[in-house]
């Protein structure tokens, strides 16, 4: 009877033990197999891809931020539009930063990295790209030193650096809404603008004319 007994408890044992040594990556059934089980994508994978293997398996989304959505420290989004009437409302846009206080060092430090390439460190439109006509740009930069560049209003600065104008891209990626305010202090800095109070940040039209809608916060 005890011969039985063991035999019985070596078997059971033996059978915990083999199972015990099974593939242990396998978890088995996922309560929450979406959760359990991500998605690999390489570094460098286009974009496209991802998306498109995301469409196959349901999830629905353009890999973009939420329209309206703020990165975490910066300053609310421009609100007016890349059309005639934005750029023509922008002239009436007023830098909400406080220039008094601006970093000047970093604010230079951001028009030498994005700008002088094309607009110089001097603000002459002779940078690199253009060198005295030497450069691989077949038309000079705007010279920003120059009487039309002098007047033509911050907002309206602003509102190309985040849009872009003719062969000029926008640079709202490469700069943050407050960096982009920065870059234009410093330019007027230059200009001989100087420092101006900061602007009203509301954000809303003001009621005696649309022309004078604030489009920062």
């Amino acid at each position: 009877m005890m011969n039985k007994f063991l035999i019985v408890t070596g078997c059971i044992a033996l059978t915990i033990a083999v199972t015990g040594c099974g593939d242990h990556r396998n978890p088995g059934r996922a309560y929450m197999p979406d959760m359990t089980y991500s998605n690999a994508y390489e570094t460098y994978a286009p974009a496209q891809s991802r998306l498109d293997n995301s469409e196959a398996q349901g999830a629905h989304f353009n890999g973009r931020p939420v329209e309206g959505a703020i990165a975490r420290g910066d300053m609310f989004a421009y609100a007016l539009k890349n059309d005639t009437t934005g750029y023509k409302l922008s002239a009436s846009v007023r830098n909400p930063l406080d220039t008094t206080t601006v970093d000047h060092v970093e604010s230079e430090r951001l028009y030498l990295v994005n700008c002088a390439i094309c607009h110089g460190t001097k603000l002459d439109g002779n940078g690199p790209l253009w060198k005295d006509g030497t450069g691989p740009f077949p038309a000079a930069p705007k010279n920003l030193m120059a009487p039309d560049a002098k007047t033509l209003a911050e907002g309206t600065m602003f509102h190309v650096v985040t849009y872009g104008k003719n062969a000029m891209g926008s640079y709202a990626s490469q700069l943050s809404t407050a960096q982009r305010w920065m870059v234009v202090a410093y330019i007027k800095s230059k200009q001989g603008g100087g420092a101006s109070p900061a602007a009203d940040s509301s954000g809303a039209a003001k009621p005696d004319s649309a022309a004078k809608a604030t489009a920062m916060k």
